[in-house]
């Protein structure tokens, strides 16, 4: 860690990262108080389809019962021990636009609405997002082909056929604003971005890879710029669960050796390095627009430039970008 970087601290206050609700894993494997909780007073369900929540206004839609057939996850509980469910909506069961009888009722994703809900919503709807985009793509056992029986209040799979067991799965990501000697940040377009949108560079870790090796190779194959070889080149800050479908985005500032860019064409189109006077006036006239506050892209930016940074100069939030 460079201790003479004056921001050395850890991102504290990642959107997707709030969480208040206990996830009770000591709760699923006992069916009866399962069956309990679902049907007790005080319990709420959490409702998704295809990677969106219910939502009224901009809070979720927290309903007293789930929906006959629906299958439902343990989501946890909270201080007062009242437990959160998921209930899982396919076509067979609720369609989006069905109507639940909740007052304003619709349906919006983790990019239109993480950052308004509060800690205890947004952990609720990632967790419960993340369970659902598992369950719809891990029907089936991967060795046999077998329909996979639901287990432990929805949070295993296991095989009738061959006895396996099947866990949701998260796939480590590293993404990273790198630096210069000169204080500048890099940042990269995407090739199917938008010509103004510029964000941190991001990639998946590897088999057999750590995610120090990751940071290094991912920068270097799509910039061309190498980060510095020595341990404090690289300062670990936080993490965010992106669950579309399925990622953990392990954040970082890093420094770079060798400056020179050298895009791959394929995944990044153009690279920049920026000073802040430089970023604040690409952004004011609209040469680059940066990411939204319900990503850790957007801390990182921040963290480095030294206070919030205008929500003027956000790109648009759509589900197809990231």
């Amino acid at each position: 860690m460079r201790m003479s970087d004056p921001q050395w601290w850890l991102l504290d206050d990642l959107v997707l990262a709030r969480a208040t609700i206990d996830r009770a894993a000591q709760r699923r494997s006992d069916e009866d108080w399962v069956r309990r909780a679902q049907e007790a007073e005080g319990s709420r369900f959490v409702h998704v389809h295809e990677g969106s929540a219910l939502l009224t206004g901009e809070a979720l839609a927290l309903t007293s019962t789930g929906v006959p057939d629906a299958p439902t996850t343990l989501l946890g509980v909270d201080e007062c021990d009242n437990a959160y469910f998921c209930v899982h909506h396919d076509d067979h069961n609720v369609a989006p636009d069905v109507d639940l009888h909740i007052e304003k009722a619709h349906w919006s994703d983790l990019r239109m609405s993480g950052s308004s809900l509060d800690a205890t919503q947004a952990g609720l709807m990632v967790a419960a997002v993340a369970l659902d985009n598992w369950s719809r793509a891990h029907r089936h056992c991967p060795r046999c082909g077998t329909e996979l029986t639901w287990r432990e209040a929805g949070w295993s799979r296991r095989c009738p056929s061959d006895g396996t067991s099947h866990f949701p799965r998260t796939d480590p990501a590293v993404i990273v604003l790198v630096r210069d000697d000169d204080d500048r940040a890099l940042l990269g377009r995407q090739v199917r971005w938008e010509p103004v949108w510029f964000s941190t560079l991001a990639g998946f870790v590897e088999a057999g890879e750590s995610a120090e090796a990751a940071v290094r190779r991912e920068v270097h194959e799509e910039s061309g710029v190498r980060i510095g070889a020595a341990p404090e080149d690289l300062m670990y800050l936080g993490s965010q669960p992106w669950p579309f479908p399925a990622s953990l985005m392990l954040g970082y500032h890093a420094w770079a050796r060798e400056v020179n860019i050298e895009v791959d064409g394929e995944e990044i189109a153009e690279a920049r390095w920026f000073t802040r006077e430089e970023l604040a006036r690409a952004c004011e006239s609209g040469e680059v627009s940066l990411p939204p506050a319900v990503s850790i892209a957007r801390k990182l930016i921040e963290r480095w430039f030294g206070s919030p940074l205008p929500g003027d100069w956000s790109r648009p939030v759509m589900k197809s970008t990231q």
